[in-house]
């Protein structure tokens, strides 16, 4: 199945009132968590901005002072504070859940649902007490997100934050999980797992990918819903595009022949749009082809909020190469709509 692409939407610059909410009908719980509607009733604070904190809070590697509870999903996890910033520094009652008490100490702890707890393993009380947290800073978006910087103290933490919230803006939902396999499948293609590999150009190395070998040309397609946060030469990779997907998980496309039309950093994308297209590019200064055969170098990454590190693809690509898939074609020269940028 092809649907055309009539436009991009450009993440960059974008305040969460010009982002326009584009609903999408997945499957799985509500579109929207009551707790974060119910936080951004109470407080001001855009329920996509919280969902876009609880994404990377829960996705990276928690801070010192931070536990989580395990085997649950981003929006339960989520961000989460220190136990002394929740129930008060000076606090007596380890582990305290009284409202009123820790109010008293100057902790951050809230009653969101009204059972007369502050329990920061309740989605509706901690989100609450986020929400609350970041609408101290001030009544906008821009104080709110100061607030990040100020505790972040890190450019592409508060960016990927706010990216993550424009793309749940955008699609009106938190529930973007769908996957698509990245190549075409009508189109002539194989694979094996090739990962760990030695490769030599450029210093010894292994090889954290797979690569899924096809003809010049063949559509390259997001796997996921999220947006292009890297593209263009790499001296090893050639033409490559980095998407960061809705829960914060990197995938990297390598030796592209060309993008698609109005691909570029910063659009929204969701799973079977054409990004680009097979060719055999890198090894070399920029334009430089032909060293091997044509494939797509396919890799994942798992941001722990100081690095990414790589893992094998392969289990995934033999999941995602069994579902149907809808292709998102690029759009007709002159068809392409203005969107928000820089």
């Amino acid at each position: 199945m092809t649907l055309a692409l009539t436009g991009s939407t450009m993440l960059s610059g974008l305040s969460f009132s010009q982002t326009q909410a584009v609903p999408y009908g997945g499957k799985g719980s509500q579109a929207i968590p009551e707790w974060y509607s119910q936080a951004q009733a109470t407080t001001g604070v855009h329920w996509s901005l919280l969902a876009g904190l609880d994404v990377y809070g829960a996705s990276t590697k928690p801070p010192v002072g931070v536990s989580r509870p395990k085997r649950q999903p981003h929006p339960v996890v989520g961000y989460r504070f220190t136990q002394a910033e929740w129930q008060g520094l000076f606090n007596p009652v380890q582990d305290d859940i009284n409202p009123m008490r820790i109010g008293l100490f100057g902790g951050r702890g809230a009653d969101g649902d009204k059972d007369g707890k502050a329990d920061q393993n309740d989605p509706y009380d901690r989100v609450r007490a986020v929400a609350a947290w970041l609408r101290h800073g001030g009544a906008s978006e821009d104080e709110q997100v100061n607030v990040l910087w100020n505790h972040f103290e890190n450019e592409v933490a508060v960016q990927r934050v706010t990216a993550l919230a424009h793309v749940f803006r955008h699609f009106g939902t938190i529930q973007l999980s769908e996957r698509a396999f990245p190549i075409h499948k009508r189109y002539s293609y194989s694979y094996r797992d090739t990962w760990g590999e030695g490769r030599s150009f450029g210093g010894r190395r292994i090889h954290e990918g797979t690569d899924i070998f096809a003809g010049y040309g063949a559509p390259v397609l997001s796997t996921c819903f999220g947006y292009v946060e890297l593209i263009g030469w790499n001296r090893l990779g050639g033409w490559r595009i980095g998407l960061r997907s809705a829960d914060n998980t990197y995938f990297y496309y390598a030796h592209l022949s060309s993008y698609a039309r109005s691909v570029r950093q910063g659009i929204i994308v969701r799973p079977g749009q054409v990004l680009g297209y097979v060719g055999s590019s890198g090894y070399g200064k920029p334009g430089t082809s032909g060293k091997f055969p044509p494939h797509l170098h396919f890799g994942i990454y798992r941001d722990t909020g100081t690095r990414e590190w790589a893992f094998d693809p392969y289990p995934l690509l033999r999941q995602w190469e069994r579902k149907p898939q809808v292709i998102i074609s690029p759009p007709k020269k002159g068809e392409e709509k203005e969107r928000p940028s820089i």
